[in-house]
């Protein structure tokens, strides 16, 4: 059984070097590749995961979905593990999966753990051991067995934003679901350049718009009003 890793990058020059090189160690061999998957950086993005051994590719279009499922037509590996730029699953990830799927799961994700302290921060965190709609995001990384993602025809690319609620709810439906009992640790740069009330608030507004099927175009939109985002 092997892992193929993708990470969609948009100039994550800052934090794509150090994940790749953490990524790269102690992962059992069961790792087989770790694929960044670059939107049109303009900074050092692509030169830093170069220099790490990354094997860099170029989305034909940028944006999360596109990005994601461009790394995955390529990608060698039995199961897909899908991270953002700026989070870290614990040093055990490879061996997590490998149990998980091994056990009969078909994909899943961690629980998780933010950079910085706070009890608003904890509180986030606590609910996400729960399988719940709001949990569905990307930020605590993704193992999806490969069949099974290409089978459900990967990220729908129609989707700017809710594109990993759709797809976890989708693949529900087909396989077994894992909350991995670890926490991936999570950037809060989000919170750090809005505010914890703020992000919330548009979270709560997105969610509440793309379930009452309002278009991507208008959630991108309020999303845009309501978080600041370098």
């Amino acid at each position: 059984m092997t892992i193929s890793i993708i990470i969609p990058t948009l100039n994550e020059e800052e934090n794509i070097g150090k994940l790749v090189s953490y990524l790269d160690q102690d992962n059992m061999n069961n790792v087989i590749e770790i694929i960044v998957a670059d939107g049109g950086s303009t900074d050092n993005t692509i030169k830093e995961a170069n220099n790490t051994g990354a094997r860099v590719v170029i989305s034909p279009r940028k944006g999360r979905s596109v990005q994601m499922n461009y790394g995955a037509s390529i990608a060698s590996g039995d199961v897909l593990y899908f991270i953002h730029a700026d989070t870290i699953p614990p040093p055990s990830y490879a061996a997590d999966i490998l149990h998980a799927v091994n056990s009969g799961f078909d994909f899943g994700r961690y629980r998780t753990r933010f950079d910085r302290s706070g009890w608003l921060l904890k509180m986030n965190a606590f609910f996400t051991r729960f399988d719940l709609f709001v949990c569905y995001g990307g930020d605590q990384t993704l193992f999806i067995k490969k069949n099974i993602f290409h089978f459900l025809k990967g990220y729908n690319e129609d989707l700017a934003i809710m594109e990993e609620y759709d797809l976890t709810a989708r693949a529900k439906k087909l396989g077994r679901y894992k909350i991995l009992p670890k926490s991936a640790l999570i950037s809060t740069r989000k919170y750090d350049q809005n505010s914890w009330w703020r992000v919330q608030r548009a979270n709560y507004a997105i969610v509440k718009m793309y379930k009452s099927g309002l278009p991507q175009e208008r959630l991108v939109e309020r999303y845009k009003e309501l978080v600041r985002l370098r």
